[in-house]
């Protein structure tokens, strides 16, 4: 226990060391506070308390990562171990200890979700675009080799799929975001209609109507429109240039989507294009993906604060399952055609 706190203040040290202002330090006041469960174990242990021993692997291993990187990864796997903390059930154990170690786990939990909103677009379309690129386009190796065709017939097909899809995919991402640009742009206030307020008839006019339509409730917007027309203040206060700087480049999110798309694409390609035959190909395909797949599930399960494992292998089993049955509808194809 001793041993395990001085690592865990290490670890928030060396967290701390890699980050400034406020994040800083909270991180430097989990640190004193696991100091002071340090102090605990030493005063239980008295004259028996030997040499230093070191802490766990595992934290051990976060501490190696902190100095290194301190990036939302290991804050996010800093709490999952917050919360296996066996204080609840340890009689030598306080019960401020335990609180202590359970209040870490949610301010970390807090740390980790300002990192994941941070990072969170930029990672979604990346892991999830690879995804995309890794069991579609291996699902499609698959089914062709189903069906019997050369393994030159594969090749094509598997660099048609990665272009066609990675196409697609930025193409759409290129859609959806200019759509969503256009869409802020025509339902921003319009800067010009300020200039008509001084003209307006103090006792006669439709102010209020255009706060009513954009979802003021009416004597809201009579209030609204006589302040206005009193103070000669803007006619309403407009964010569209956040909004689109939110939303962010159309160019920029359909090229990111084309790339992600692609380089998951191209490795159930790789085999065939490094000249393997048939069988010995598809079986290092379906490894490299594999192995892929259980990196992207391994990435989401740690944004999303789940096990890592148990993401990665429901990854894994997604992308393989899709690709047998794509196997199997081949094979049969194949063998009605033939």
């Amino acid at each position: 226990m001793l041993a395990d706190e001085r690592a865990e203040a290490e670890l928030y040290r060396s967290l701390a060391g890699r980050r400034t202002g406020e994040d800083r330090e909270i991180l430097l006041g989990i640190a004193e506070a696991e100091v002071r469960h340090a102090e605990h174990w030493e005063r239980l242990l008295g004259d028996d308390i030997g040499p230093p021993q070191r802490g766990s692997l595992r934290t051990r291993a976060l501490i190696a990562l902190a100095r290194r990187f301190g990036s939302v990864f290991v804050l996010a796997l800093v709490q999952q171990a917050e919360s296996r903390t066996p204080y609840a059930a340890d009689l030598d154990a306080t019960r401020a200890m335990a609180a202590d170690e359970r209040v870490h786990e949610e301010v970390v939990r807090g740390l980790a979700a300002r990192g994941r909103a941070r990072v969170s677009g930029t990672f979604r379309a990346a892991v999830f675009g690879a995804n995309d690129g890794l069991v579609s386009n291996l699902a499609l190796v698959l089914g062709v080799s189903g069906g019997g065709v050369s393994t030159n017939t594969i090749l094509l097909t598997g660099l048609a799929g990665l272009l066609a899809g990675a196409l697609s995919m930025g193409a759409g991402e290129w859609i959806s975001v200019r759509s969503q640009r256009e869409l802020l742009t025509a339902s921003a206030p319009s800067l010009g209609a300020h200039h008509v307020v001084p003209h307006l008839d103090v006792d006669a006019n439709e102010l209020a109507l255009v706060y009513r339509a954009r979802g003021m409730p009416a004597d809201e917007s009579e209030r609204r429109a006589e302040e206005v027309l009193r103070t000669q203040d803007a006619l309403y206060e407009t964010t569209s240039t956040e909004a689109l700087d939110a939303v962010g480049s159309d160019l920029a999110a359909g090229l990111s989507s084309f790339a992600f798309f692609a380089s998951g694409a191209a490795v159930p390609v790789l085999p065939f294009a490094f000249g393997l035959s048939e069988t010995p190909a598809l079986i290092v395909a379906c490894v490299l993906v594999g192995l892929a797949l259980l990196v992207t599930g391994a990435i989401v399960g740690v944004l999303s604060g789940g096990p890592p494992l148990r993401r990665a292998l429901r990854q894994l089993a997604i992308g393989l399952g899709a690709a047998a049955i794509t196997y199997a509808v081949g094979s049969l194809a194949g063998a009605a055609l033939t």
